[in-house]
């Protein structure tokens, strides 16, 4: 059974999300002190966390950057927010999906569903599977990229992107193929989350200099090169 912590402040909502996820056979657990909330989610050590925008003490946003900074667990925002810097701030943040509230319920089980998805792609894929690419060694099950230069750590919406782009390198791949393979159907993603996920990706591929070798093709997709010279 999955454990999912949902950070939601407003009890009655919390307890008709809570009631419908057991449905699911999700375990959900909640957050008593609104100020301990890095220290809840330790304790609990969940496989997915829901968090709100407007929270008490601190916002999701505060609580996002804590728990991305220790762990990689897929992170959902849920929130009547509905500026797009909201969005581009939580998936800048390292959050994996934000839905707006009022929201239909079958579209929160379909984001929850296709998160666990991706996490056990990860989870048993086996070590053989690192690939070298540029010069550098692709660990999806670490979600680690390495070369001479250090090491990054991906979130694993970025480490899937990367895949994808190596598995096809030197060709384009299109934003609608991406979409649909991370998120599986269309509908319930934005373009711009795509946009925010692969200039992440890009930015942290910089500490190592190969974020120029993963390239934009406007009104296409993307490409990842692969240059001859890191194997002389």
């Amino acid at each position: 059974m999955f454990k999912l912590l949902l950070i939601e402040d407003d009890e009655s909502l919390f307890h008709e999300i809570k009631d419908r996820l057991t449905g699911w056979t999700y375990d959900v657990y909640g957050i008593q002190d609104f100020s301990q909330v890095l220290q809840e989610f330790a304790a609990v050590n969940p496989d997915c966390v829901i968090i709100d925008v407007q929270l008490p003490k601190f916002d999701g946003f505060h609580w996002c950057r804590l728990i991305r900074s220790r762990s990689n667990v897929p992170i959902l925002f849920l929130s009547s927010r509905d500026h797009p810097a909201d969005m581009v701030m939580s998936m800048q943040l390292g959050a994996d999906d934000f839905i707006q509230k009022p929201f239909h319920f079958d579209v929160l089980i379909a984001k929850i569903q296709a998160m666990f998805r991706r996490v056990h792609h990860y989870n048993t894929e086996p070590s053989s599977a690192i690939k070298t690419w540029c010069g550098a060694a692709v660990d999806a099950e670490q979600n680690l990229v390495s070369n001479d230069k250090g090491s990054v750590e991906l979130t694993k919406n970025e480490m899937f992107i990367l895949k994808q782009l190596i598995e096809q390198k030197n060709k384009i791949v299109s934003r609608e193929e991406l979409i649909r393979s991370l998120w599986n159907d269309e509908r319930f993603v934005s373009d711009n989350t795509l946009t925010v996920n692969v200039n992440r990706l890009r930015k942290k591929l910089d500490a190592l200099q190969l974020g120029a070798y993963i390239e934009t093709k406007f009104g296409q997709g993307y490409i990842a090169k692969e240059d001859d010279h890191f194997y002389d």
